[in-house]
């Protein structure tokens, strides 16, 4: 096989991050591990490995963190000759959203994670909807192919971008080993699970509100529990959290397969997904899921979960009711959930991630 050298734009991991931070960290430790010999995977810029996953800070010496910062900010004025240099001889650049362009005569890919600030601009502050629409311009719409990571998040680059379909792979996001065989964390009570950064896409009034509306008794045998990091515009959501349910705050990742396996539930109403790690990651976990009915998830959870409208208080509700009611049921979501979750390993996303790298340079 032919010299394959592929350069994944890493920056994201410099910074406080949650989705994209995980699909970085996973898929390139992955990519690693599953290429062919000729095939070198190099993390840029200039980073010999990821470190350790920190969701909420560079695991990085503020020297390495600020340094290879300061050199994109400086790449992106001077162009492509200067992330040429950082990036070294490559067939293949790997852009995040922080890079303007790409090293001369090395093909451009990019991962599309979703397009919420052209769904729900609402959601996002200006500055987040100011670098997505300038990474559109400056990377997608130039890219010799794109990985998706879901069907749900390509149909949305075709209808809102105008990208063709050919150009367009979906290549489904992971789920670390651990959660397949994550041990359950024993708590006081039982109780229901949330997990994901505390921001508007997530709609967390709603399940707060559901809450509400479950009888006394429910709400006297289980605890709602929140975790994650504080996000955008999320003061009044957290205000809400402490007042009438038990809020965690940022879990290390190394403490969430035995936090999400032992829920009795895991609600994650969000309005829009591109992938929805938290869900495929409870699926996993043989935690019985229920989710919202737009975007990703149905596709994601495949008929092993149950689907709500998210912006249903009285159906969230409702839906919780019956699964902490019902024990069969309970059961039954978590074994076909974790089955579901068998396609999302991330060994397979490596593999398929690979054999589009080839194609894009001609190797298939």
């Amino acid at each position: 096989m032919k010299t394959l050298r592929v350069a994944i734009d890493a920056t994201p991991v410099l910074m406080r991050s949650a989705g994209v931070k995980n699909y970085l960290y996973y898929w390139f430790s992955n990519l690693r591990r599953c290429a062919a010999p000729g095939e070198e995977l190099g993390a840029f810029p200039l980073l010999n490995d990821l470190g350790t996953l920190h969701h909420d800070a560079s695991d990085f010496s503020a020297w390495t963190t600020y340094s290879r910062l300061a050199a994109i900010h400086l790449a992106n004025r001077l162009g492509t000759g200067a992330v040429g240099m950082l990036a070294g001889k490559v067939d293949v650049f790997h852009a995040s959203n922080q890079v303007h362009c790409a090293p001369p005569r090395a093909r451009l890919t990019a991962t599309l994670h979703d397009l919420t600030t052209r769904t729900m601009p609402e959601l996002h502050t200006p500055g987040n909807i100011q670098a997505d629409r300038y990474f559109a311009k400056r990377i997608l719409l130039r890219a010799h192919g794109l990985i998706a990571v879901s069907e749900n998040t390509r149909q949305d680059a075709i209808r809102l971008l105008g990208l063709a379909p050919e150009r367009i792979t979906t290549i489904h996001s992971g789920v670390p080993d651990e959660y397949f065989d994550a041990r359950p964390t024993s708590r006081t009570r039982p109780y229901v699970l949330y997990v994901g950064t505390i921001e508007p896409r997530k709609n967390l009034g709603v399940l707060l509100d559901a809450w509400r509306q479950l009888k006394a008794g429910l709400r006297q045998q289980f605890d709602l529990v929140f975790a994650g990091p504080s996000g955008w515009s999320a003061a009044s959501a957290l205000d809400r959290l402490r007042a009438e349910a038990v809020y965690l705050g940022y879990i290390p990742e190394r403490d969430l397969p035995g936090l999400i396996a032992g829920a009795t539930a895991f609600a994650y109403p969000s309005l829009y997904e591109g992938f929805g790690f938290p869900v495929a990651q409870a699926m996993a976990a043989r935690t019985p899921v229920v989710t919202s009915n737009t975007s990703c998830l149905p596709e994601i959870t495949g008929g092993a979960a149950l689907l709500i409208d998210p912006r249903s208080p009285a159906e969230l509700a409702s839906a919780l009711t019956r699964l902490l009611e019902t024990e069969s049921l309970r059961a039954d979501l978590s074994a076909r959930g974790r089955q579901q979750a068998e396609r999302y390993r991330w060994a397979r996303c490596a593999e398929e991630s690979l054999r589009f790298f080839r194609a894009v340079v001609g190797q298939a």
